[in-house]
């Protein structure tokens, strides 16, 4: 089964799409004030730290920031196997009237979001919540959209993005894997 990868974003023009991303947060938001910024595991995470520390250098304030890992909150649990792998959520305050930024690498099906969602409940009821994505590549099958974009790509339903950061795989990078079916 042949594959044909596409480098999509390299690391300058990541870095370029992340700094683009932060100031359209602080404009959504109109500033920073009560502003948590929160990555989902496990590539959002870096990126969600990486929009905070952007955010924190042009606005010259600290961000709150966490992490959600949504591996028990999924509708396909059972289908992950007997033992899933859980990461850390970690949300060390109550996000009752907060504004929350949930970050993730790849917008596709917004099963993970809506997963990502239902986690945050729990921990109380923000006033808002806007969705930042590295990548949107369409293809929904729930209403979710993100107010945030970094790129949006036409991806076939049997094509895949990676999203490759610096922290978990040596190099940041988007790529495209367009795979061909079997004939």
């Amino acid at each position: 089964m042949p594959t044909d990868n596409t480098t999509v974003l390299d690391a300058r023009a990541m870095d370029r799409t992340l700094r683009r991303m932060a100031d359209d947060i602080i404009e959504l938001y109109d500033g920073t004030d009560r502003m948590v910024i929160v990555g989902i595991q496990r590539r959002g995470v870096q990126l969600a730290a990486r929009i905070a520390r952007i955010i924190e250098e042009s606005e010259g304030v600290a961000v709150p920031r966490g992490a959600l890992d949504i591996t028990l909150y999924r509708d396909d649990l059972q289908t992950v196997g007997p033992r899933p792998v859980v990461g850390p959520t970690d949300l060390p305050w109550n996000l009752e009237q907060r504004h929350v930024v949930l970050v993730d690498d790849v917008l596709y099906t917004g099963r993970t979001v809506r997963a990502a969602l239902d986690e945050l409940a729990d921990f109380g009821r923000p006033a808002r919540i806007a969705l930042a994505v590295l990548v949107d590549r369409g293809g929904r099958e729930l209403p979710i959209h993100a107010d945030v974009v970094g790129k949006t790509l036409d991806v076939s339903p049997t094509g895949r993005v990676d999203v490759m950061v610096k922290e978990v795989d040596g190099r940041d990078a988007v790529i495209l894997v367009a795979q061909e079916t079997a004939q």
